[in-house]
């Protein structure tokens, strides 16, 4: 794992075995605000009080830090769920700059709660968001139907981990999403569109962030 410097000035993990980042090198902060928080949580049209997020890859903590920072601006609870099957290290994560550049606020400590949250077990970070991580791989993983809102899909690209692409991989989330629930990713390959389009879900292709033309958002 070697830390590097993407094109706002927030950092990224570059995961050396895949030759492939965590993030965009354009801009880590902005990309995931981008994908997940304005085409993702902005979007949802939740008719209850709590809004149940799930994603797939936890990482580096950024998509949550950044989802309960929204959460606590618009004052909407959310319940999270994460699934990751290879969790990051203290030694890395606690060098990751996020907290400091997302508001005058000093989110060190969130974040720091949000890593160190215990696997399995659901646990209040602030009054606005609770944490439930999984550690597992996604192709393990059984979701219960019929719960969720929201899903940050956010694995390594198609060409890196092609068996987390697939139709029975969308089929699984989206029984596991309520009518109406909104899925986004950064990818727009054909396959991934194909797949998801088989496993039930409406795409639109929407404009991405620096660097990258388009994203997906999908709809259930």
């Amino acid at each position: 794992m070697q830390l590097i410097v993407t094109g706002d000035s927030s950092h990224t993990i570059l995961n050396t075995d895949l030759n492939e980042a965590y993030h965009s090198t354009h801009g880590a902060i902005q990309e995931s605000r981008h994908v997940f928080i304005d085409t993702g949580f902005r979007h949802v049209k939740a008719t209850a009080e709590t809004i149940k997020v799930l994603e797939i890859g936890f990482g580096t903590g950024l998509n949550a830090l950044l989802t309960l920072v929204e959460a606590e601006t618009l004052g909407k609870h959310v319940w999270y769920t994460a699934v990751e099957a290879f969790p990051l290290a203290e030694e890395v994560w606690s060098e990751l700059n996020y907290p400091p550049m997302l508001s005058s606020l000093d989110y060190s400590n969130i974040f720091g709660k949000l890593h160190l949250a215990v696997w399995g077990k659901t646990e209040g970070i602030s009054n606005f968001f609770r944490i439930h991580k999984i550690h597992i791989k996604l192709e393990d993983y059984s979701p219960e139907p019929g719960q969720f809102d929201l899903v940050y899909f956010d694995a390594f690209s198609p060409a890196s981990q092609p068996e987390l692409w697939t139709t029975e991989i969308f089929m699984k989330l989206i029984r596991a999403m309520k009518p109406g629930a909104v899925l986004t990713t950064y990818s727009v390959k054909g396959d991934v569109v194909r797949s998801l389009k088989a496993a039930g879900f409406i795409t639109e292709k929407i404009p991405g962030p620096p660097g990258k033309r388009q994203i997906t958002r999908a709809v259930k």
